[in-house]
């Protein structure tokens, strides 16, 4: 009995000798308070935070010191709109003819990597063709680099809608997908497809309320769903512990979406002040996605990037999402951070920032929508999106103030995730 007690005693002195990782701070932004903070350490067991101090503390003989003293660092950025399996191109619309899954998921490992080295290390992917959920597995198992993925895997659409997969395609080989392909056209469908979603496994469920801008359809802003059939989906997505995204463009989808009980509006392009009302009192978030609509808007000179019917949706968009995401912040409406990246290039997803400091928010703001506001809207306050005690090591740092200069939020020098360097400054 002796000898066993001893032997714990051991493991006990070892145990609490392990390594532990100080980060010394020149500057602290921890993703919640309105001021950043000088001279600050962070001490970090395995993957957590253990304790945030002032001053820099001095490490022991048997820690790891990253001496990050010349710079400002922050929590690890939370995308809400992204699309891991596939980037734009002018080659976009014939690769789902010629790729095969394999090809997909290599790409995704390559997007992921290049989002998690910008400074992402959590996103929520908003629509693939259920590669993404393998994705997210791989990287959780250690396999491939990335950030963490809260995904949708297949968004669900009504016939000829935004997400449907065969949308564009000759009648030969449209077929009549359903449920199971993310295809509703009733209330009862939409039940199956968010239980086959469940099946599949996803993280939550992601509808197109209404048309979209780069499928080939003319219209990218009427309502597509009928309001029975969105609230059955948020129903039976509350009965599995999913939240619903919804892609919406024009205002009346927006209005039947935020009724039913969404919790984020994607896009908002044509969202109108009864809309910004309706979500304020709902606390419906708007993720504004202003990158991408730059993007697309800019693309669309571009003669031959885009097919013929999609170039005057695109062409629009850009500066429509702007000017309503303008007015949301003078309005008042809840705002979340996303980019819909893959609509641009994977890894740009810092200049989302820049876009919202133009319309209206300070640069402290626009970090925490994209720190602890998106945390809150993914229920993962307790996890990520800040710096405190308790949530993963999900750091990022940037040479001099980003509440001076927001442009620096484009480029990351340092970058880690659960307790890991990926990008170091060293």
């Amino acid at each position: 009995m002796k000898k066993y007690l001893l032997i714990l005693a051991v493991l006990a002195c070892i145990d609490s000798q392990a390594q532990k990782t100080i980060v010394h701070c020149g500057l602290l932004i921890d993703g919640y308070s309105n001021k950043p903070k000088k001279e600050q350490t962070i001490m970090i067991d395995g993957d957590r935070i253990v304790e945030v101090k002032n001053g820099f503390v001095a490490p022991s003989e048997s820690d790891r010191l990253i001496d990050l003293k010349g710079y400002t660092v922050l929590p690890g950025f939370i995308d809400m709109h992204v699309h891991l399996e596939h980037e734009t191109g002018k080659n976009k619309y014939m690769n789902k003819f010629t790729q095969n899954p394999a090809d997909k998921a290599f790409e995704s490992v390559v997007y992921a990597e290049r989002t998690l080295l910008a400074g992402f290390t959590t996103v929520r992917d908003l629509g693939g063709s259920g590669v993404n959920i393998s994705l997210r597995n791989a990287i959780n198992k250690g396999l491939v680099d990335g950030p963490r993925i809260f995904t949708a895997g297949k968004a669900l659409g009504v016939t000829g809608g935004h997400a449907d997969p065969t949308n564009g395609y000759s009648q030969k080989l449209m077929g009549n997908p359903g449920p199971k392909e993310g295809v509703v056209n009733s209330a009862e469908d939409a039940r199956q497809a968010v239980r086959q979603r469940y099946k599949n496994g996803a993280d939550l469920i992601k509808i197109t309320a209404t048309g979209g801008v780069l499928s080939l359809a003319k219209n990218g802003t009427g309502p597509h769903f009928q309001e029975d059939e969105i609230k059955a989906v948020v129903e039976t997505a509350k009965d599995y512990g999913f939240h619903v995204a919804a892609h919406a463009h024009g205002d009346e989808g927006m209005q039947r979406a935020v009724r039913a009980g969404v919790t984020t509006i994607e896009h908002g392009t044509y969202m109108s002040e009864e809309t910004m009302r309706m979500m304020k009192e709902r606390n419906t978030y708007f993720i504004p996605t202003l990158l991408a609509g730059d993007f697309v808007a800019d693309k669309a000179k571009e003669e031959g990037y885009y097919p013929e019917i999609i170039v005057p949706k695109a062409a629009a968009v850009g500066p429509q999402i702007f000017d309503t995401y303008k007015k949301a912040v003078q309005f008042g409406v809840p705002i979340g951070f996303g980019t819909d990246a893959g609509v641009f290039l994977h890894g740009d997803n810092g200049k989302e920032f820049e876009l919202m400091v133009d319309g209206g928010m300070s640069p402290m703001q626009a970090i925490q929508c994209a720190t602890s506001v998106n945390a809150s809207i993914l229920k993962e306050s307790e996890n990520i999106g800040s710096i405190k005690k308790g949530v993963y090591a999900d750091l990022v740092a940037v040479k001099g103030d980003p509440t001076k200069d927001v442009k620096l939020l484009q480029s990351i020098p340092f970058v880690m995730k659960g307790g890991a360097v990926y990008k170091s400054v060293n």
